[in-house]
């Protein structure tokens, strides 16, 4: 069956989040004077991620709202539980100033986007928020890309549960198999959108995910140039990527 569109998630995949949270990290501790306490900004990233992981699962069970788990990672990242909902919030506005003057997206993006225009439908499915993906794919200049944008705080449900993925198909009226997915994490993303249905791509640039063994179901490439040849003539048993 061909496939008819492709959905995309948006960090690390359209848009360099990695470097963008990196930099725009270290900015905001040295503006912050905080520098100093973790070593680097290299630590200083390692625990904001593990603390972001920890209470966005908290956040996928149900237990907190979006902006709760924002907030408390804020506080244990910082070490103070007894910052105010205002004082959390205005500490990651200035961090988000940072961050947002990085921004951009891969170089690989807009030519492949360019590439499928004709061919195949574009929608966006993020575990994030819509105000916050929204505002980034119109600053980066892509918004007017995709029909739909659907994030997890919206929906209820994030990746890699099914009921995400089959979200956004239901909001394309096309069945999974007429559906790919592109998305930078072999589990959430890549396995995910494989036991959904979707035909599934794995878009591994050689980050942090580089030395995981890649699930079964989904296609592994290295760049976002190979997905025309990929979604081409049998998308399901076509030509293997050259990568892995």
């Amino acid at each position: 069956m061909p496939i008819k569109a492709v959905v995309w998630d948006v960090d690390d995949t359209l848009f360099d989040y990695t470097t963008a949270d990196r930099e725009g990290m270290r900015a905001h501790l040295v503006a912050e004077g905080l520098l100093a306490g973790y070593g680097s900004a290299e630590e200083a990233l390692v625990r904001w991620r593990q603390i972001t992981d920890r209470q966005w699962a908290r956040f996928s069970a149900g237990e907190v709202d979006f902006v709760t788990q924002r907030r408390d990672r804020i506080r244990e990242f910082l070490g103070r539980p007894e910052l105010t909902e205002a004082e959390a919030d205005a500490w990651f506005q200035r961090y988000v100033t940072h961050y947002e003057a990085v921004w951009s997206l891969f170089p690989d993006v807009v030519p492949v986007l360019d590439a499928l225009a004709g061919s195949h439908r574009h929608a966006v499915l993020s575990n994030s928020s819509l105000t916050v993906q929204d505002r980034k794919l119109r600053v980066l200049g892509v918004h007017d890309r995709f029909e739909t944008i659907l994030c997890a705080a919206e929906l209820g449900v994030s990746k890699p549960e099914p009921a995400a993925f089959l979200a956004a198909c239901d909001a394309l009226a096309l069945p999974p198999a007429e559906v790919a997915y592109v998305g930078d994490h072999p589990e959430i993303d890549g396995r995910g959108a494989a036991e959904a249905g979707l035909l599934s791509v794995w878009i591994d640039r050689g980050g942090v995910y580089a030395t995981v063994e890649p699930p079964e179901g989904p296609r592994r490439i290295a760049s976002l140039s190979e997905l025309p040849a990929l979604l081409g003539a049998d998308t399901r048993f076509g030509a293997p990527s050259t990568f892995g």
